[in-house]
């Protein structure tokens, strides 16, 4: 439930209202806005009866939630969230985000040859897996803390902002100490202590879908990092497990839209995992764009061949630039720009 209070509302008013949604056993999320407060009840899984808050001095009007996933909802927050990084990248605004880099860091000579061709193509943000979940014990599975120190480094160089993944909640508070975002992957968007404990590093959090996940449960897990008080989260689609193996996923648009009406947090998309091939990559870049996704994350290595993950669906550095002019096509046609990293030329 929502509750809306009168614009002169007065803050012994507001008081009264929060004291009587925890008397309820529930918790006060207070709202202010430019015109008028607003009061959020969180806690409740069932309906909440609003004549309970009706007649409280300042109150205009109580309005229930329909959604389990209420604080990332639209019905909460009808403005969109916008998260703004130390860079200056503005991830859910207007202009659209690029994200680029090698599914895992290997070297440096690697990483810092892929983050400058990164920028040079208008990235302003820098992936690589520094610990990397994989499906057969003896693949390669990163560089560990060594990653992320030179992930760091990269980002003193170019200037580029720094997403990784972390894997349990130990390593999410080393990834928290040293990337700009932490990235929740597919096999963890389900490990809620795990999405407990971002919501309480206070460093934005990009949650990916689950493999098999509804759009539902992916909000709900959502929901998990943002009760926790953590409200800069990116959602990212990047496909979901099917029959048909001619791709590695399959790719979900229809997912892109339809969260962009359910929910104000901004949803990127991952067309190197959704697709697994390299060919594909761009033109589901450009659909999810105009699709309505806020900005893309794909994978770019400077020799695919010789990567030690995910070469086949790792773009090379002329096709990463080549993607995102094709992405700017598509974007300038829907009113949309992409976002040039500050200072950059």
């Amino acid at each position: 439930m929502l509750i809306v209070l009168q614009h002169d509302a007065t803050q012994a008013q507001i008081d009264q209202v929060c004291d009587a949604i925890t008397e309820l056993g529930f918790e006060p999320r207070t709202m202010p806005g430019g015109q008028r407060t607003a009061i959020g009840v969180v806690g409740n899984e069932g309906p909440i009866d609003a004549g309970r808050f009706h007649g409280l001095p300042g109150v205009l009007r109580a309005i229930p939630v329909t959604v389990p996933y209420k604080l990332v909802s639209l019905e909460w927050k009808p403005a969109r969230t916008v998260i703004t990084l130390d860079n200056g990248t503005r991830i859910g605004g207007e202009a659209l985000t690029i994200m680029g880099g090698p599914c895992s860091v290997e070297n440096e000579v690697q990483l810092m040859t892929t983050a400058e061709k990164v920028l040079e193509a208008g990235g302003t943000v820098l992936r690589g897996g520094a610990f990397k979940p994989r499906t057969s014990p003896y693949a390669f599975h990163g560089l560990g803390e060594e990653g992320l120190h030179l992930l760091v480094k990269a980002r003193e160089r170019f200037g580029l902002a720094i997403i990784t993944e972390a894997m349990d909640v130990e390593g999410a508070r080393l990834v928290a100490q040293h990337a700009d975002i932490v990235q929740i992957g597919a096999r963890n968007m389900q490990n809620y202590p795990l999405l407990r404990e971002v919501g309480r590093l206070g460093r934005p959090v990009m949650l990916k879908r689950g493999m098999s996940a509804t759009v539902k449960e992916w909000l709900l897990a959502a929901e998990y990092i943002l009760s926790e008080g953590n409200t800069q989260v990116i959602l990212c689609e990047r496909g979901i497990r099917s029959f048909d193996s001619s791709t590695r996923n399959v790719m979900d648009l229809g997912a892109i839209a339809h969260v962009r009406t359910l929910s104000h947090l901004p949803v990127l998309a991952d067309p190197s995992h959704a697709t697994g091939r390299r060919e594909l990559v761009t033109p589901m870049a450009r659909a999810a764009v105009a699709a309505g996704a806020d900005g893309i994350i794909v994978e770019t290595h400077p020799n695919p061949a010789h990567a030690l993950s995910d070469g086949q669906q790792a773009l090379l550095p002329e096709q990463f630039a080549e993607m995102v002019k094709q992405v700017q096509t598509i974007g300038t046609s829907i009113g949309r720009s992409i976002q040039a990293l500050r200072g950059a030329a």
